[in-house]
């Protein structure tokens, strides 16, 4: 029997990269660095460990000299939700007016869960930092679903050591568009805006049928403070953008012309238009957005991908077909979100004679929970909304795979022209399911989840022939890293082999160090842990373990910062009490 374990809370972590001046003996002369590579560490062995964020990994750097130095990395904690800074509460739920959202004892709502973070520069290095991060849930108060939270955090650097600190936080505004539902992972983008997510949108065709009790309208009223207001599930499950001015403004919006699925995170394409989602839970789909224009994600065209499988090994490979969906701008997009409802986009019909006589299509996807098949047809002139609003039920009866499972986060390779992407449990829709109405994926199942690399190339057409406008088109998707699967849990509670990954979810790819660092969220593994991948040697490094029952999360990859390289590293739930911390993960003097 485990001994009671006291809990330090804790929220995101940051590694600061070791730099020459911190690495050479005469810092007044440093040596450029080379390379790093990690030493990683043993898994969790002891109660106190075990209830702890911490690292006991190195990083091995080599100098152009050719000397080298081992490197300890320290973990070092900045805030904690529920705390104070500058009179504000880390973490606190607001209302449409920016009012903290209070329970009936007047105790403020504060989320346990922070996932996505972008630390970024505004006007370069001359310029002030910030980081936005999400909350991706709150508490339920009285009436149930509570609005969720972006919030940007004005951070000074200390430009000798690079640590970090948060001096100022506010809360993100998004009552353009209803609120933000469930923001999960979150990314930088080239243009140095942060793109973040919107996970599991809700069921428009559930909440139509009954929408006074939808969560949905609970999110609504609890949000815009009003018993009576209805909810509209077609503002949620969208990519969203923050700007960050250079007065320290906030601009936030949700690009509904990406369409509308259950967002864990955007990779984007050297080229600043071509675009890859995760769409997270089961029976979900991969797709590709090409915008109109460089660093403008306002309107372009959606595809969607058919998997066409050539293996069964090492988490299954295939070639990847690109089916068109649509073209659209956010402003059509939205004003049809604001104005349709399900029953205006598709007939349904629960009659198998008359559905095969009458032109509808079988489906089963993510889209209502992956339980059961739809037969849905669409009406005419609804094609555009069914593509944006339905993307993935659009895309299903078109033909592209509605088949994966846990699908999370992508992150890209540039130099070598390759995307990865987390897939967190290779089961359900993925294995071999013949009663489907499409079988595409046919694998082995694996709990313990893949890392898949994605291939791509210039000069494709889709489906129809047509010529697709990027130079950046995934073709082929295979397995990089697979977990194990252990018959039988271990002495430690692990259900997978813990010197290898177990279900990945964030993902963040160094060009600098060549590394892809992975993050766990895992019923698998007892500790959930952080991994850094080096894609050159094929080395794979424990780099921190979170506490028991929280998820590592929160991923991001900063190469150059003044002078500085981090990765944004976090927990959430830890200990299932749910407190986070936001830590600085350092080299040690």
């Amino acid at each position: 029997m485990k001994k009671s374990k006291v809990l330090v809370p804790l929220l995101s972590a940051a590694i600061l990269f070791p730099t020459a001046v911190n690495v050479h003996a005469n810092p007044n002369k440093p040596v450029e660095v080379k390379s790093v590579q990690f030493a990683g560490m043993q898994a969790p062995d002891t109660d106190a460990k075990r209830s702890s964020m911490y690292s006991e990994a190195s990083a091995i750097v080599t100098l152009k000299d050719g000397s080298q130095k081992i490197v300890p990395l320290e973990y070092k904690a900045l805030t904690r939700p529920g705390e104070i800074i500058n009179g504000k509460i880390v973490g606190a739920a607001h209302d449409i007016n920016g009012n903290i959202i209070k329970d009936k004892n007047g105790n403020p709502y504060v989320s346990t869960s922070p996932d996505g973070n972008s630390l970024l520069s505004v006007n370069g290095e001359s310029g002030k930092l910030y980081m936005i991060n999400h909350f991706e849930s709150m508490p339920s108060n009285e009436i149930g679903n509570m609005p969720k939270a972006l919030y940007l955090n004005t951070v000074v650097q200390d430009k000798k050591t690079g640590e970090l600190k948060i001096t100022d936080i506010n809360p993100i505004d998004f009552s353009a568009d209803g609120g933000v539902w469930t923001p999960c992972a979150g990314v930088l983008s080239p243009w140095n805006t942060h793109l973040g997510s919107e996970e599991y949108e809700p069921d428009a065709r559930a909440f139509e049928a009954n929408p006074e009790k939808s969560s949905v309208t609970q999110f609504a009223r609890n949000y815009y403070q009003n018993a009576n207001v209805i909810g509209n599930p077609y503002l949620y499950g969208h990519t969203t953008e923050v700007k960050v001015h250079p007065n320290g403004e906030a601009e936030a919006v949700k690009h509904y012309s990406m369409g509308r699925l259950s967002f864990e995170n955007v990779t984007v394409a050297p080229d600043n238009r071509t675009v890859y989602f995760g769409d997270d839970g089961s029976y979900t789909m991969s797709f590709m957005y090409i915008a109109d224009k460089a660093n403008d994600l306002t309107a372009g065209t959606l595809y969607a991908a058919k998997w066409n499988q050539t293996s069964d090994q090492n988490g299954g490979s295939a070639n990847i077909e690109w089916i068109k969906l649509g073209h659209a701008s956010d402003k059509e997009i939205k004003n049809l979100a604001e104005s349709v409802k399900f029953s205006d986009i598709f007939e349904t019909t629960t009659d198998t004679s008359y559905a095969k006589a009458n032109g509808f299509t079988q489906i089963k996807t993510n889209s209502n929970g992956g339980k059961d098949s739809e037969w849905l047809k669409v009406k005419p002139g609804m094609e555009k909304a069914a593509a944006f609003l339905e993307s993935r039920r659009y895309g299903a009866i078109l033909g592209a795979t509605s088949e994966f499972n846990k699908m999370e986060t992508l992150t890209f390779n540039k130099a070598d022209n390759k995307i990865y992407m987390a897939m967190s449990y290779v089961e359900k829709g993925m294995t071999k399911n013949p009663t489907d109405p499409a079988d595409d994926v046919q694998l082995p199942k694996l709990s313990a989840g893949t890392v898949y690399e994605m291939s791509l190339a210039k000069g494709q057409k889709d489906r129809e022939g047509k010529s697709i406008n990027s130079d950046y088109v995934v073709t082929k998707m295979s397995g990089l890293l697979t977990g194990e699967d252990l018959a039988v849990k271990d002495a430690d509670g692990n259900k997978a082999n813990p010197d290898k990954i177990a279900n990945p979810d964030n993902l963040a790819y160094s060009e600098k160090y060549r590394t892809l660092f992975i993050a766990e969220d895992s019923n698998m593994h007892t500790n959930n842990f952080g991994w850094a991948y080096n894609v050159d040697t094929k080395e794979l490094s424990r780099i921190i373990s979170a506490p028991d029952g929280g998820e590592v999360t929160g991923l991001q990859a900063i190469d150059e910062l003044n002078g500085k390289s981090y990765l944004m590293v976090g927990s959430q739930n830890p200990g299932n009490i749910g407190y986070i911390d936001l830590t600085l993960l350092s080299t040690k003097k």
